[in-house]
């Protein structure tokens, strides 16, 4: 799924494909590869009552939830005038899903929560991922 993003040093907008919604990590543990498939966001207060984003993934077939916190919504929107979009939060709860998993943090729990500069650090991340030269 391509989706657009605005670059934040210039007014060009920087197409790239979804990186973190469909991938594969390898457990640091088990040294075993684990599917991870993206399934829903849901908007975390109608359903726990908590300030964040709840974002649904299968890991080989095992529900897990990465909760991004609302705050960090507005934290992004005061330092660089943009928005956090689903897409992006999508990207975010991905890539720290497949970070945890590399590093032995990944399938003990069904519910990580970050930290609004967790999610921030883990939003730099995908940018720069997405923005990182394609080598030939």
């Amino acid at each position: 799924m391509a989706q657009a993003l605005w670059h934040s040093e210039s007014l060009s907008v920087i197409v790239f494909l979804a990186m973190f919604e469909d991938f594969t990590a390898t457990d640091r543990w088990t040294k075993e590869s684990v599917h991870c498939i993206y399934q829903a966001l849901i908007v975390a207060i109608a359903t726990r009552h908590a300030d964040a984003v709840d974002i649904k993934f299968l890991v080989d077939g095992r529900t897990v939830w990465i909760a991004l916190p609302h705050p960090a919504w507005v934290e992004y929107k005061k330092r660089t005038s943009r928005l956090i979009t689903d897409s992006l939060a999508v990207e975010i709860a991905g890539h720290y899903l497949k970070a945890a998993l590399e590093a032995g943090e990944g399938l003990g729990r069904e519910m990580y929560s970050l930290t609004v500069e967790e999610t921030l650090a883990h939003l730099e991340a995908v940018i720069a991922a997405m923005t990182a030269p394609v080598s030939a």
